[in-house]
């Protein structure tokens, strides 16, 4: 088991007084066999009354209200977890789907239909990209999707993107990089393409530069293999996910689950300062 100290600081400056509408905050980790929630608090200024509830993929919400206006919002949660899941490989798929093509079973093919549909619209460079891992002869599944996380993270340069949304697939592939989170949006689309249920997973990374610095939150994907669940790629690191992964929320699109989203009303023009600070310690 390991013990890890989660700090999550957002602050947004306003050069004027703004009245803040409602905001969703999605910083508490997804707690599980896996995960335990050992203490957890969150500071919100100004004061706000917050309401907690758990959405429709069990992601644990918090919806705050303001009474009064404001020149800054800033929002701290620190959370202390206890990750049991250090042997991230230790899992068995059923024999029905060890080897890649398989078709889910009927009942399991019910409820992933969200997580199967894939875009539409057709790219061709994505679909020259994809073409390489379309084999004529059976694969290992484990070993198709961790090939499709070692080359989007070793052929492409990370960059950090602060800017919001998602680059589509013929985007990153196009410019050759991408953030974790474009990275992950590439890596699902592959997938589903390939007839392969996955979600996106916002969270936080435990690496050697968050124990030293401020880093940033961290996202990957999640495939569902029948026997074994949900499974972790992420193909920014190139691993399977594991105790150095904290989850905090999953979704069917990766434009849905920010950790911090909200609206507010102030002078036209107004454009707040927006600054994050994220550490992951292990204690």
């Amino acid at each position: 088991m390991r013990r890890f100290k989660l700090f999550h600081e957002t602050i947004y400056d306003f050069q004027s007084e703004v009245t803040l509408g409602p905001h969703k905050l999605l910083m508490r980790p997804r707690e599980g066999h896996d995960i335990r929630i050992e203490s957890s608090t969150l500071a919100i200024t100004p004061n706000a009354t917050v309401k907690w509830h758990r959405d429709e993929l069990d992601n644990s919400v918090a919806i705050t209200k303001f009474a009064k206006p404001t020149r800054q919002l800033k929002i701290v949660s620190e959370v202390v977890v206890q990750h049991y899941d250090e042997w991230p490989l230790d899992f068995i798929v059923e024999g029905y789907a060890v080897e890649y093509p398989f078709e889910y079973e009927q009942a399991e093919q019910r409820a992933l239909l969200p997580y199967l549909q894939h875009e539409q619209e057709s790219n061709q460079l994505f679909e020259d990209w994809l073409a390489q891992f379309n084999r004529p002869r059976s694969i290992e599944t484990y070993a198709l999707l961790s090939q499709i996380s070692e080359v989007i993270g070793s052929e492409n340069q990370y960059r950090v993107r602060e800017e919001p949304g998602v680059q589509s697939p013929a985007q990153t592939l196009q410019s050759a990089s991408g953030s974790c989170r474009d990275y992950a949006w590439l890596f699902m689309c592959a997938a589903r393409r390939l007839g392969l249920a996955t979600r996106f997973v916002s969270g936080y990374l435990h690496a050697p530069a968050t124990e030293l610095d401020y880093g940033s939150t961290h996202a990957w994907a999640e495939v569902y293999l029948p026997g074994a669940g949900w499974k972790g790629f992420d193909p920014t690191s190139r691993q399977v996910t594991g105790c150095h992964h904290i989850p905090t929320a999953v979704s069917i699109l990766p434009e849905a689950i920010p950790p911090v989203s909200g609206r507010f009303t102030g002078p036209k023009g107004e454009k707040p300062n927006l600054e994050v600070r994220v550490r992951v310690q292990s204690i």
